[in-house]
């Protein structure tokens, strides 16, 4: 396959290491010759886009239409099962820099919309039973270098003396306080807030098993090759995959970090981006176990993310100190079939080196794994009717902040495609809408923080 489609023997991540039976499922043995929804890609995007097409189907007047998910390889292989599984709303750091740019209620939905996640997907697990792990706590932002935190504090106390509400869910504890508050040595300040997390796997191809035995059709180890220029005489688009083709009245590309393989206009504004994920093991946890996720920042580009988990494990991303100055190791590339050597030994010890009380605990790495993300060249996710392709729809580009992003924004797909909602009839925050003037763009936020590195 091409170097912009996934490989086909990708990492073994934790997350995947309790296989659902829809793994490798098809429903049926061939494709069927037509669908009136194609959703490219069997990850948190497609697979919640699916569940809320037949949700919606089913309590409104419209009837019920035809779903295919089209997976290149397994189900939830991609992105979604190598994350954090870490549902952080972000209510000052980036939303700070959008209020600069876009204003402050254009920043402000975005806070909102993210904010609203928590519940959101509380409410989806608790209604159709849900066995994902999911624990709503409180997370810690670190910071480790005096001059950007003096910047992150300048940003989050600027939304709050403009009354942005949605920067009141975090509170700021300054150096002499940061290292008590979070536990972590050689805090220059910190920020705390609500946050959640779960095995993003199990919620995924449970949320599947639920929308399978509603109908949809789910077809694994299914590459999609191309699609046509434009639709045919019915309005109707050729979806040509390895196996064959199939014709949909709708196509959603959740397809994030691959999705400019086949839908070329995202060509140089989503990009994969490869990176690095870990789970460490405590043989002997200590006196205070950690009861929070933490977020812990060396620099404006450098940065890990810290996921407890309920085992007495904890997931560890990030490692960007040891390759992002070597862009080949993770800019435009798309194999998680071996690990980002550079990382490899980055996370031993980690707990070790920056949590009081940790020295003694025995904590060691069991696994890592490379995952790859989809990430958009203006740091904003693309959702919604690819311009000048009716029938076409987008929902990628998360920039590796999907968990509270998708959910919602899959709700919002389904309403344009069930019930011809127009994207501004959405919840969706203004600033996610793929225009024609966000792909025509030159800007590149990805390469201008690896040039700083």
């Amino acid at each position: 396959m091409p170097a912009t489609f996934p490989v086909d023997n990708g990492m073994t991540s934790f997350w995947r290491t309790e296989l659902h039976f829809l793994d490798s499922y098809r429903s049926t043995e061939t494709l069927p010759e037509t669908s009136d929804i194609v959703i490219i890609g069997a990850g948190y995007a497609g697979v919640s886009t699916a569940y809320h097409c037949m949700r919606l189907s089913k309590s409104s007047s419209v009837a019920k239409p035809s779903v295919v998910i089209l997976e290149a390889r397994q189900t939830c292989s991609g992105a979604t099962g190598r994350n954090g599984g870490h549902l952080k709303p972000d209510v000052y750091y980036q939303i700070s820099s959008l209020a600069d740019k876009y204003g402050i209620q254009a920043a402000e939905e975005v806070a909102a919309f993210e904010i609203a996640h928590i519940a959101a997907v509380q409410s989806c697990v608790e209604k159709e039973g849900i066995d994902c792990d999911l624990e709503l706590n409180e997370v810690i932002d670190v910071q480790f270098d005096d001059n950007h935190c003096a910047k992150t504090k300048a940003g989050y106390e600027s939304l709050i003396s403009q009354g942005v509400q949605t920067a009141k869910e975090a509170e700021f504890s300054p150096e002499e306080t940061a290292e008590a508050v979070s536990g972590v040595k050689a805090a220059r300040g910190c920020f705390r807030g609500r946050t959640g997390r779960l095995w993003p796997y199990k919620f995924v191809t449970q949320l599947l098993e639920r929308a399978v035995s509603a109908g949809v059709n789910l077809q694994t180890h299914t590459h999609v090759l191309q699609l046509p220029e434009s639709a045919d005489a019915e309005g109707r688009w050729t979806v040509v995959t390895n196996r064959g083709s199939i014709q949909a009245k709708w196509v959603v590309f959740s397809s994030n970090a691959y999705t400019s393989a086949i839908a070329p206009e995202y060509k140089d504004k989503i990009v994969p981006v490869r990176g690095v994920c870990c789970r460490i093991v405590v043989p002997n946890p200590p006196r205070t176990p950690l009861n929070c996720s933490y977020t812990l920042r060396f620099s404006a580009w450098d940065y890990d993310y810290l996921i407890p988990r309920p085992d007495g494990s904890i997931v560890v991303g990030g490692a960007k100190s040891t390759f992002f100055h070597d862009s080949s190791e993770w800019y435009n590339n798309t194999d998680d079939s071996s690990l980002i050597e550079p990382a490899r030994r980055y996370f031993d010890n980690y707990m070790q080196r920056h949590f009081r009380g940790w020295e003694d605990t025995g904590a060691y790495t069991n696994r890592v794994w490379t995952g790859i993300m989809g990430h958009s060249t203006d740091s904003l996710p693309h959702v919604g009717h690819i311009p000048n392709k009716p029938g076409q729809l987008v929902i990628a580009g998360f920039s590796g902040h999907g968990m509270p992003q998708i959910f919602l924004s899959a709700q919002a797909i389904a309403q344009m495609v069930v019930s011809g909602a127009t994207y501004e009839e959405t919840n969706l925050p203004r600033l996610f809408k793929t225009t024609r003037e966000r792909l025509n763009s030159k800007e590149n936020h990805i390469l201008t923080h690896a040039e700083v590195a």
